[in-house]
Parts: C-alpha cells; structure tokens; sequence
C-alpha cells in the first residue's frame, strides 16, 4: 500500500505551505498519489514531515480551493477524481445567490450595447446553401476579416463560436497526459476542457504585458506541446499583451516545437489593436476571434486562422459533424462588419466599457487598491480571504466570480473576478463596496 506521506515528503522542497501544496499537487500529477487516495490526517503529516499542523491546514485549503483534494467528513481528507467532462470551474466560479442585487459575475457584454440587428436582419437575403462540400466560409466575409487580421493566415475559417474553436483545435493536437501551457490566472472553461481531454496543465504568471517570457522559458522544460493565451483583454484581468512583450515570447519560442492557440474573445471592443504571435511564427500559431461580446453572444461565431496543415486537418474532420457554420448567420455577420451604424455602435461600446472599467480603477486606487491590466470588461481584484469577501459583498447584494476557479497553479494569493461591463454609475460606492471586501477576514476556523 502506497504511502502518501513518503511520496509527498520526497516531492518537497521547503517546508511552507505554498511547498507543500506544490509537493502534493506535483504527486498527484505524476500518478503517484492516484484518485481517491486517502491522505493521513494534518496532524499525522505535519508530524511526519516536521511541518506545523497550521502549516499543514493552510497547504490543504490551497489545495481544496484549486479542486486538487476533497475533504469527505469523518472520512477525511482525499485526492480529487477526474471530473465528469463540463464546465465544472466554470459553473464553481459563478455560483452566488440568486437574490444579489448586482450581479458582477457574468463577464457577459452589456445588452443594451449590443448592436441593433433591426436592419441587418431586413437586409440579409441569403441563398440556400446547397453543396456540402463547399468552402465552409463566406468568400466575403474572408475578406472582410483578412483586412483587419494581425498577421496574413494560409486559411482563414468560421466556426460556431471561440470555445468550438478551442475544442476543435485542442482536440485535435492534445493527447491524454501532454503539458499545456495556460497564463495564471486564466478562463476557468479552458481548463475544464483541458481536463476532458486529460492534459494537465503549466501555469505562467502574466503582468501588465502579458505572460512572463521568464516563466514561459521555464515551462517550456516541463515538455509542453501547446500554449495557450489570450493576447487581449485577458478574462480575468483585463491584460493585454503589448508589441514588445510579444516580439520577447516570440524570442523564448521560436526554438520550440509545439502549438501556440490565441483566444481574442473581447475582439472589436478591446482597446488594443489586433495582435498575435503569428505575426513571427505563423506556422505554428492559431489565432481566434471571436465576435459574441462586439456584436453578440448569440450570434455564436468565431473566425479561427492557422496553417494549412493544421487547419484542412481541422476543416476536413469537421465535415463529420456539424460540416459547417450556418452561412445565414455569416451573411449577418458580414452585414454588421460592414454597416456603418454598427460600426458606430461597436467603436461607442468599446469607449463606454472602457470608461466604466476605468472609472471603477480610478476609485480603487483612491482607495490604495491595486489592480492589473487596463482593457476589457472584468477586474482582477486581490483579497485576503476569497470566501469573505463573496460573503462581504453578498451581504451588500453585489454578486462576483470566485477566484479560484481561474487558477491554474497553487498560489497562496486570493481574487475575485469583477465584471463591470453594466456598471454606470455609483462608482465610488462600489469601489468602497470592493475595498472592505478585499479587507475582509473570515468569521470561522483557522484558514
């Protein structure tokens, strides 16, 4: 019978907390601590590995909170299954109670920013698509976004929205146990996927840039095959990556075999211009736009760019499910690209969420609150304690995403996401509001 202790004595490397959770996590994602295995209880393993209990419980509540360890009552304490294929952090994240006055959870673009379809819809007079096996996409409306591309793309395709992109990409070059490389934090619902597909995943800290060329170079050790970004607006913390830090991953990569996918989900409404590192290493760089928070969620249609080995494979085996995106919705899509007032529209929503985000910012550092990122419509809000400053702002009827669900390694480091896409004013009092939360510490037990 295998001992836990033992296997997690040998992965550590200091004995902190953080160390710990590290040691426990890395055996997990080894195999030598399987699913279900039941871990002795704090006092038996701070006794063993000459750690404090305390220490001990703050490793085990880093480790709760990531999903990594599962405690079970008087059962006690043990390794987390493989969750059931879904969106298991996501729905983690957004869990509050329905009763909240003010739900900043969603990270859903404001509807009454959306572009009006009114006249799109009159206008669109579409024909019947006829032959399967035709170009899945729109010649025009390839054009149309080839023009405003970051980088000129063998192929250019649609499909039904970013995370089909995602999935049809990641299915495709992800095997059972390969590394992945994904910022810290990230979108809870690509670690979800990368969990269905069974990779484990390679967290890389980001700053106001983007990801760490540092911490990329170190990552790249661990024999990942794919990177996985967001090069704007990063959901969550409104980073976008800038030319220079882009030319410097570009640098740290171009040695490196592997795939590079970008998720440009905030599209038209990100203040930064396109960006991709394709723009130095195409053949290995798959860049998604997607158009649901510019033009609107049920639109369900993202433009995914590669190179042609990847992206016929990609098409072709496409043909066996859903073969292709409904050109009606493409014709519409292609209407509103072009249409002048939405145009309008869409520039008017861009500079109005980034007054909101900016506003919020402006009186949280009044408040000598400190964020990251400066683009997009969510903030990354550091707090002492995740649970009590959910409970905090509950008790204030505000509703936000719980942090944990976006982490992608062990950090001793507590956020919450903040959506602030349909804030329009009392911005001092919720920036107050977010300020006492960030302070607040738990009621209950040892953390």
């Amino acid at each position: 019978m295998i001992n836990a202790v033992e296997v997690i004595g040998a992965q550590l490397k200091a004995r902190t907390g953080r160390a710990l959770a590290e040691a426990v996590s890395g055996a997990i994602g080894s195999g030598l601590l399987e699913p279900d295995t039941k871990l002795p209880p704090i006092r038996t393993v701070a006794a063993s590995l000459e750690m404090s209990p305390s220490t001990v419980s703050t490793a085990w509540n880093l480790l709760l909170r990531a999903g990594v360890i599962r405690t079970d009552g008087r059962r006690g304490t043990t390794v987390s299954s493989p969750a059931n294929p879904g969106p298991t952090r996501y729905r983690r994240a957004l869990q509050h109670q329905s009763s909240t006055g003010l739900d900043l959870s969603s990270g859903i673009p404001d509807a009454a920013l959306l572009p009006d379809l009114s006249a799109a819809l009159r206008n669109l007079r579409p024909s019947w698509q006829q032959n399967y096996l035709d170009d899945p996409m729109l010649p025009e409306l390839k054009d149309v976004l080839l023009s405003d591309w970051p980088y000129q793309p063998d192929r250019l395709t649609i499909v039904d929205g970013a995370m089909d992109a995602i999935d049809q990409v990641a299915s495709h070059l992800i095997r059972i146990g390969d590394a992945v490389i994904v910022e810290h934090p990230t979108f809870p619902p690509f670690l979800d996927l990368l969990d269905a597909l069974g990779a484990r995943t390679v967290g890389v800290d980001v700053d106001d840039e983007g990801i760490l060329p540092e911490q990329l170079e170190a990552a790249l050790a661990s024999g990942a095959k794919t990177l996985l970004l967001q090069p704007r607006s990063h959901n969550p913390t409104g980073v976008s990556m800038s030319t220079r830090r882009a030319k410097a991953l570009s640098a740290v990569l171009s040695a490196w075999s592997g795939w590079i996918i970008e998720d440009d989900s905030a599209g038209s409404i990100s203040l930064r211009p396109p960006i991709s590192l394709g723009q130095w290493l195409p053949d290995r760089a798959v860049h998604i736009r997607s158009f649901s928070k510019s033009h609107g969620p049920d639109l369900r249609l993202a433009a995914v760019s590669g190179p042609a080995n990847l992206m016929d494979a990609i098409i072709e085996r496409r043909m066996l499910g859903q073969g292709w995106t409904s050109r009606l919705l493409q014709s519409l899509l292609l209407d509103l690209l072009k249409r002048p007032e939405t145009i309008a529209q869409v520039s008017r929503a861009k500079t109005i969420y980034a007054e909101r985000r900016a506003s919020v910012v402006a009186e949280l550092n009044r408040l000598h609150v400190t964020t990251i990122g400066a683009d997009g419509l969510n903030i990354w809000l550091p707090v002492e304690h995740e649970t009590a400053a959910m409970l905090s702002l509950a008790s204030r009827g505000v509703a936000v995403a719980a942090g944990g669900p976006f982490a992608t390694k062990v950090d001793d480091a507590d956020h919450l996401r903040v959506s602030v896409s349909s804030v329009n004013r009392d911005f001092e009092e919720l920036a107050t509001n977010l300020r006492d939360a960030s302070l607040a510490a738990p009621t209950w037990g040892p953390r």
